[in-house]
């Protein structure tokens, strides 16, 4: 089986982001990597970065901690059919996703963060689907032909797939865009590949 041990984002400042990415997720490197960007990239990169957490206190937290270190709101945090959420793009231009599925708080905020998700959009979701499934990942959850959620395991990180335009939608922003995504899956169980959106996939040692 096919586990994801980290994340690797290419950003013109790993200093910076890593400063940046302490102070508005509080994370470090057990989960993300960052590394020089050397390949361009034009508008949207195709997906996204999705942490789920307890409860809409949580949310609110996250995204001021965030647009504090220097993130831009996407969309403001507000409620759903699935819950409470929003989305911020970092200075180095990944976006992300904050959100739970919970509408009210039980609470103060916990800065728990439950799940790390990494959700690609793609041009052809069945094919992409079949594809990840033939490269040892077991799909947990499958809605219709729009949305997939495979099984982590014992990793740190889950791997969703939507389609792209529906993902940008979500996003609040554009589809179009072009060059690197900016971004290494770093996995265990399973050789270095490229997907059908061009996602590149590397051992994890």
């Amino acid at each position: 089986m096919a586990i994801i041990d980290t994340l690797t984002l290419d950003v013109a400042d790993p200093e910076t982001a890593a400063r940046f990415y302490a102070d508005a997720f509080d994370l470090d490197d057990t989960r993300l990597r960052l590394r020089p960007a050397t390949e361009p990239t034009t508008g949207f990169r195709g997906f996204t970065l999705a942490l789920t957490v307890p409860r809409p206190a949580d949310v609110d937290s996250f995204v001021a901690s965030a647009t504090a270190a220097g993130a831009t709101v996407l969309k403001p945090a507000a409620k759903s059919l699935w819950g409470y959420g929003g989305v911020v793009q970092a200075p180095d231009g990944a976006i992300w996703k904050l959100a739970t599925s919970a509408k009210k708080d039980t609470g103060p905020a916990t800065r728990r963060i439950d799940d790390f998700v990494l959700l690609l959009g793609v041009a052809d979701f069945a094919a992409t689907k079949r594809f990840y499934v033939e490269h040892g990942l077991t799909v947990a959850k499958s809605f219709g032909r729009t949305y997939a959620e495979f099984d982590a395991g014992d990793g740190p990180v889950k791997l969703a797939l939507y389609r792209r335009r529906a993902l940008a939608k979500d996003l609040g922003v554009a589809p179009d865009g072009s060059g690197s995504h900016r971004l290494t899956v770093n996995a265990v169980g399973t050789a270095a590949f490229t997907d059908l959106d061009g996602f590149e996939w590397a051992a994890a040692s």
